[in-house]
């Protein structure tokens, strides 16, 4: 059989019922002609006729179907032999059928497939190579690792990011992942050991570097892997803490500004004052003085707060109480009825946070009643809603909201939120924040139930 494809022409069609019919219906009148003319010859002996006309037509007719038979069986064995090379991955290979039947629509369709096939394998190919050098090119240190228990199992595939990292450069498939790890940093051991993802610190010092490690399991071909992803933050780190550091001196230089600047006004108006002895105006200007000085106290002691969160001191607190001490201070709407289970909290901070929370609420620009607290048991855990109808945030601004010292008002500090968020995830839990349909802003904490492991 030929190995190039037969593209279907338009010549006359005979199918193979017709052909086969044909075929039988030439044998039987080949027989029945030489029965007429044996019956001539001997018109008395009908057993003769019948032996000599099976004689004749037999082998005539067993040479003529096999004649017929033995291309479609050559088919049928390179039919066989191309499946068998496309269950190995070879689809190289097509068939041509030289008779134009049912037979030739099935080769058509068979070498449709086999290109199919090609292409399929082809872009394969190209994708997996374009993976391959995104893979080794990339800057995390990738290790594919065949889980065989205890957390070790040999190397599977490690891109050259894990070979630099953890061998110098030298191949590490097949090697176990333990053995790597005796040459590897203390720090990476203890990580790996952990189990789960997180940030790592290697090396002392001037040389100490920030990577931070991701794990994942999977089946692969029915047996479990595990992929390890080693990031190397030191620069990314670094460069954030600098342009945190700008931030944080920006701010505090300009509030320290707006304060001493009138300040030391103040004080020059004051001796001028006491210097011409127009002293009735001295108590308005030494009240400005110590406003403006609580002012600069405020803001500082809200910094040094931030900076200097304890961890919290978990205790059960009844959330009647809690909320009663928050309407002594800041108007807002209780939107639903408050859990009975009392709240394993540090009621200090909470009460701290969502001071801060229902603070930000009213200077949204919301109408005083818009402002609403909402505290619900949601399974195992207590769900606290904030909510206001106020103009709400710009994706921008809900990007960076929970980031220290980043503030949308003129005069804010970007703690706020900042605090709220620490003292929530000091708890075990978290804070998200959702513009609500209709306008205004949902602030959501989502805090355990019950008292949990505190981050320190």
């Amino acid at each position: 059989m030929s190995r190039e494809a037969r593209k279907p022409g338009s010549r006359f069609r005979l199918s193979l019922v017709t052909r086969w019919s044909a075929l039988v219906g030439t044998l039987l009148a080949l027989g029945i002609l030489i029965a007429i003319g044996l019956d001539q010859l001997f018109p008395d002996s009908p057993l003769l006729v019948f032996s000599v006309c099976l004689l004749a037509v037999v082998p005539i007719a067993i040479i003529t179907i096999r004649s017929q038979i033995q291309p479609i069986l050559s088919l049928f064995r390179a039919l066989e032999g191309t499946v068998a090379s496309y269950r190995d991955g070879d689809f190289s290979f097509s068939l041509h059928w030289p008779q134009n039947d049912e037979l030739a629509d099935l080769i058509a369709a068979h070498n449709a497939l086999g290109e199919v096939l090609r292409e399929q394998r082809l872009g394969l190919v190209q994708r997996e190579l374009l993976l391959d050098t995104m893979v080794q090119n990339t800057p995390v240190a990738m290790l594919l690792v065949l889980d065989a228990g205890a957390g070790n199992g040999p190397i599977v595939y490690a891109n050259l990011a894990a070979r630099q990292l953890l061998s110098e450069g030298r191949k590490l498939e097949g090697h176990q992942l333990s053995e790597v790890l005796d040459g590897a940093a203390p720090a990476l051991k203890e990580a790996l050991a952990r189990g789960g993802d997180g940030l790592f610190t290697a090396g002392e010092a001037e040389d100490e570097e920030v990577y931070h490690l991701a794990r994942s399991a999977f089946s692969l071909n029915g047996r479990k892997h595990e992929l390890l992803l080693l990031r190397h933050l030191t620069t990314e780190l670094r460069r954030q803490e600098v342009q945190t550091w700008k931030k944080v001196i920006r701010v505090i230089s300009h509030e320290l500004n707006n304060s001493l600047a009138p300040l030391a006004s103040l004080a020059h108006s004051g001796a001028e004052l006491v210097r011409r002895g127009q002293t009735e105006r001295l108590p308005q200007i030494l009240e400005t003085i110590g406003e403006r000085t609580r002012h600069l106290e405020s803001f500082i002691l809200g910094y040094a707060r931030f900076a200097k969160l304890p961890a919290p001191r978990l205790e059960a607190c009844a959330w009647p109480a809690l909320v009663a001490r928050l309407q002594d201070q800041v108007d807002f709407r209780l939107g639903a009825e408050l859990p009975p289970e009392a709240a394993w909290i540090d009621a200090a901070q909470m009460e701290q946070a969502l001071l801060n929370l229902l603070k930000n609420a009213h200077e949204s620009g919301s109408p005083p009643d818009g402002v609403e607290l909402q505290v619900r048991r949601v399974q195992d855990a207590i769900r606290i809603d904030v909510m206001d109808r106020g103009s709400g945030m710009s994706e921008a601004v809900l990007t960076n909201a929970l980031v220290p010292f980043y503030s949308t008002k003129r005069s804010g500090t970007g703690l706020g939120l900042a605090l709220a968020r620490e003292i929530a995830e000091a708890h075990g839990g978290r804070i998200s924040l959702a513009n609500r349909e209709g306008g205004g802003l949902t602030v959501t904490l989502i805090l355990p139930a019950l008292p949990g492991p505190q981050i320190p």
